[in-house]
């Protein structure tokens, strides 16, 4: 199959066409050539739109399927429709499901059940057994059958222990420790950021200290594995194109991202993501008790915000997911507190980011959506350049539109009914346009 892409502005930092306004022809899902005025013959389908921008494929390193198990809520065929619509070829999904993804008969289901979607799928296997946090799954055997990270996903790892032997067993095979810091005893029973709005509403609070107090754990427990030494005592060091053996996943807080600053610049092997939604909402966003805004972490305050948006621009945050959670409408029609935490946000990210963007500039942010996601997953480096694969997202930054319907199961989403600027044109992946429906 061939495509014409016509006069795209190309955004690649690592393409010598970078910056650059070209045509890109794609022929049997490689880039065969690029140029000005490319001519094709008809039988060629072009592909032109006002403000054209490409890049490589985006990647999203936090997806909840909820298949097998909950399939009521998104399958397999659905979260990829959905992936695709939100401008992303590759997606990391998490291991809670039912069963687990913790033994190599489920692993190879969700691989099994991946082929021939639009995008690539990515599997986080479990850290331990049911992702309860109790007994180690099989690590050596799930990495040999395909997973990409280990993670126990929406359970944070509580076990210090359990930590510090996850990370002595994945250093041999270069293997990714991805958690979420969360201290759950001090989290029981919260509904939402601990703070003013917390005690206006009259919910109990979910304290930055129960994460802040788990990022400091890791990172001492890794320190104490890789016996890392500061930065300023090695010359001439290449530690940064060195993949982390740990990764934070959706940091929130201020302080978070303070400490997690610190430890890069003392040349740690870490990682970590933001959660697209956690750009654009506080915690005053709650006074109505929506509970498509009820999200684990919760919406911090707005210095915390301004602080995320600070790590972002200056190399602290390596990534933005999604944290796509479908729910059902069972799930989510309830009282505040006991309704499910989530967001579906894989069709949205690209939008919500562009419209609330605090001074992050298009190459950064296509940044954190392509080259460093595939770095922390160890994924193959994707280029625009010829002879490489075609795997790539179209994009106008400055398009408006408003988000009227999903292509997920749930419809838990506080951006429906919405509108956004920056609109996804369509993917190229596996030889074929996706064009966004």
């Amino acid at each position: 199959m061939q495509l014409l892409i016509r006069s795209a502005h190309i955004v690649d930092a690592a393409s010598s066409f970078d910056g650059q306004v070209r045509d890109i022809l794609v022929e049997n899902g490689l880039i065969r050539q690029i140029g000005e005025h490319l001519s094709v013959d008809a039988a060629v389908r072009v592909i032109e739109a006002d403000n054209l921008h490409v890049s490589s494929g985006w990647v999203d390193m936090r997806v909840s399927t909820q298949d097998p198990g909950y399939e009521h809520k998104e399958d397999l065929t659905t979260v990829c429709q959905a992936a695709t619509a939100g401008g992303f070829t590759d997606i990391a999904v998490l291991p809670n499901t039912q069963p687990v993804v913790d033994a190599k008969g489920t692993l190879g289901y969700v691989r099994r059940m991946a082929e021939g979607q639009p995008v690539s799928v990515h599997v986080i296997a479990a850290v331990t057994k049911k992702a309860i946090g109790e007994d180690f799954t099989e690590m050596l055997d799930l990495h040999h059958g395909g997973a990409v990270a280990f993670s126990d996903g929406s359970h944070p790892l509580q076990n210090p222990d359990l930590l510090l032997k996850t990370l002595q067993y994945l250093q041999p095979i270069n293997g990714l420790l991805m958690n979420r810091p969360e201290e759950m005893l001090l989290t029981q029973f919260g509904q939402m950021h601990e703070g003013v709005q917390s005690t206006l509403l009259g919910l109990k609070g979910i304290p930055a200290l129960a994460e802040e107090l788990m990022v400091e754990r890791d990172l001492r427990l890794l320190e104490y594995v890789t016996r890392v030494e500061t930065r300023d005592s090695i010359e001439n060091s290449a530690i940064t194109e060195v993949p982390p053996a740990l990764h934070f996943s959706t940091i929130s807080t201020a302080r978070s991202v303070e400490l997690i600053r610190q430890a890069k610049a003392q040349g740690m092997p870490i990682s970590c993501d933001v959660a697209a939604h956690q750009l654009v909402f506080d915690d005053s966003a709650l006074a109505d008790f929506d509970t498509n805004l009820k999200v684990n972490p919760p919406f911090r305050s707005t210095d915390d915000v301004a602080a995320l948006w600070a790590g972002l621009a200056d190399g602290t945050i390596d990534a933005i997911v999604s944290d796509h959670t479908p729910q059902d409408a069972e799930s989510k029609n309830l009282e505040f507190d006991q309704a499910e935490f989530g967001i579906i946000g894989l069709e949205t990210v690209f939008g919500s980011t562009i419209t609330h963007n605090q001074n992050l500039t298009l190459a950064q942010l296509i940044d954190k959506l392509t080259v460093r996601p595939r770095h922390i997953l160890r994924l193959p480096v994707v280029t625009i350049a010829e002879g490489q694969p075609a795997s790539l997202t179209l994009f106008d930054p400055t398009a408006v539109w408003t988000y009227n319907r999903t292509l997920s199961k749930s419809k838990n989403s506080p951006f429906l009914g919405k509108t956004l600027t920056g609109q996804v044109v369509g993917t190229v992946h596996h030889g074929q346009f996706n064009a966004k429906s």
